[in-house]
C-alpha cells in the first residue's frame, strides 16, 4: 500500500501556471512556506517541523532541529505548511510558481521512489514524501555546479510537484550518454544520474563566448528535467536593463526612440 496520500490535481496555464488539487477528507500536502494561491473552505493550514511524513514523526527532538537547520543553509524557510482537508467533502486549493514558468507533476512511485531536484525547485507534495537535503559528493560540482553543494532529495511513492522557468524539457539518458548543459538549466534527475561540472576546456571562448566557465555534465542511466530560462538568468537580464535605465525607455524598437505617443500628442 501507498504511504503518501492518493490526491489528484490538474494544472492550469501555459506561461504561467498554477496547480490545483484536490483533496479528499483527511487528506493532505505540504508545500513550501508562500507557496499557496487560494484554498476552498474547510482546509486548515499549519506550519510543522519538517516534511509532516510518517518517518519524519518518528524522529526525536534533536533530529528535527537537525533537519531545520539543513534547511535554513540550504536557504530554505524553517517551517513547511500543510494543508489538510477537515471537511467531510472534497476540497481544492491552488500552489503557483513564484516566476513564469511550467509545473512537472511526477509520481515518485514511478521514479524509483526518488528524485532529486534543485533546492528552489520543489513546490508542494503529497503527505507522506520525505524531503530531505542532498549533498553533492563531488567537491568540483558543490563548487561551481551553480547550486552549490545542496540539493533536495524527494522519497517516497506519491505525487511531487516542481517548478522551472520558461519551458521544461524531459531527457532519457542511455548508460553512458554524457548532456552538457549550463549548469543553472538543471531541475531534476533521478539518482542513477552521475553529476559532475567541466571546466569549458577553451579560455577564448569561456571569457568572451557569454556562456561562462563551467558546465555540467550529466551521464546516464537515467532521467533528467532541464528548463530554459533559469531564475537567475532572467534576474540578471533584468538587473542588467534597470542598471542601464531601460525602465525609462518606452518605446524600445522606436525609430523615435525616447520619443513617445504621449510626446507626439500632447500629455492627455
Amino acid at each position: 500500500m501507498k504511504k503518501a496520500h492518493e490526491v489528484d490535481f490538474q494544472l492550469y496555464g501555459d506561461d504561467m501556471q498554477f496547480v490545483e488539487i484536490q483533496l479528499d477528507s483527511g487528506e493532505s500536502i505540504v508545500a513550501e512556506a508562500g507557496a499557496m494561491m487560494y484554498m476552498e473552505n474547510g482546509i486548515e493550514m499549519d506550519a510543522v517541523f519538517g516534511d509532516g511524513s510518517d518517518e519524519d514523526s518518528k524522529k526525536g527532538f534533536m533530529d528535527k532541529m537537525l533537519g531545520a537547520g539543513k534547511r535554513v543553509l540550504t536557504g530554505e524557510s524553517l517551517f513547511m505548511t500543510m494543508f489538510t482537508n477537515r471537511s467531510p467533502d472534497k476540497k481544492a486549493l491552488a500552489f503557483a510558481a513564484p516566476y513564469p514558468g511550467k509545473i512537472i507533476a511526477k509520481d515518485l512511485g514511478d521514479m524509483g521512489g526518488q528524485l532529486i531536484c534543485q533546492r528552489d525547485a520543489f513546490l508542494c507534495a503529497a503527505r507522506g514524501i520525505q524531503i530531505e537535503i542532498a549533498f553533492q559528493k563531488n567537491i568540483g560540482a558543490g563548487l561551481f555546479g551553480g547550486e552549490g553543494f545542496i540539493m533536495q532529495r524527494l522519497i517516497g511513492d506519491g505525487l511531487a510537484f516542481m517548478h522551472a522557468g520558461g519551458t521544461i524539457i524531459e531527457k532519457e539518458l542511455r548508460p553512458g550518454e554524457v548532456l552538457k548543459l549550463d549548469t543553472g538549466c538543471l531541475v531534476a534527475m533521478t539518482p542513477s544520474i552521475n553529476y559532475n561540472v567541466e571546466f569549458v576546456g577553451n579560455v577564448k571562448s569561456a571569457f568572451f563566448g557569454g556562456e561562462g566557465l563551467f558546465l555540467a555534465t550529466l551521464r546516464g542511466p537515467g532521467h533528467v528535467w532541464l528548463q530554459s530560462i533559469p531564475f537567475s538568468r532572467l534576474a540578471n537580464r533584468i538587473y542588467a536593463a534597470a542598471a542601464k535605465g531601460g525602465t525609462k525607455a518606452k518605446d524600445e524598437g522606436s525609430l523615435l526612440r525616447g520619443i513617445g505617443i504621449g510626446d507626439l500628442f500632447g500629455k492627455d
